[in-house]
């Protein structure tokens, strides 16, 4: 299944960072930026994790709820994001399972990319990343939420 813009976005529930699952119907109350990512011990996506949590305060007053999925176990995540200091949500998706959903996955397992949904899981936004060494910045996303939010 390819999902495209103005599709349903696939439901799912995976275990987040606190050990309790996170089923996304359930969760979102308004829109949200999926996104996915390889792994929280990678330069890129520490850098890219980083930015998006200085960027935090600009995703929620657009009322977007960020919430990056990567295939790592749930203890790394939790240690991951306290260094880090991140205030979203990590899931993990070991198996990729949802990342398969969601057309974001490869040969060498999550590809890193973003999903912007509505309350109604309406696509509203995708972009994946040809090549993993790129990230779209939070002044992009911004911008793109404004234009599809």
């Amino acid at each position: 299944m390819k999902l495209e813009t103005g599709d349903k976005a696939p439901d799912f529930s995976l275990i987040a960072d606190n050990g309790k699952p996170f089923k996304l119907s359930s969760k979102l109350k308004g829109k949200a930026l999926l996104v996915f990512f390889p792994g929280d011990g990678m330069p890129v996506c520490r850098r890219q994790m980083c930015d998006y949590r200085d960027g935090y305060s600009k995703f929620s007053d657009l009322g977007v709820e960020l919430i990056a999925i990567s295939a790592d176990d749930v203890d790394f995540m939790k240690s991951f994001k306290k260094e880090h200091n991140l205030p979203f949500t990590l899931l993990s998706d070991k198996e990729g399972e949802v990342a398969q959903k969601y057309g974001s996955f490869g040969w060498f397992g999550i590809k890193r990319a973003v999903f912007l949904v509505n309350k109604d899981l309406d696509v509203k936004y995708k972009h994946i990343e040809s090549v993993s060494i790129y990230s779209r910045s939070v002044d992009e996303l911004i911008d793109i939420i404004k234009r599809k939010g």
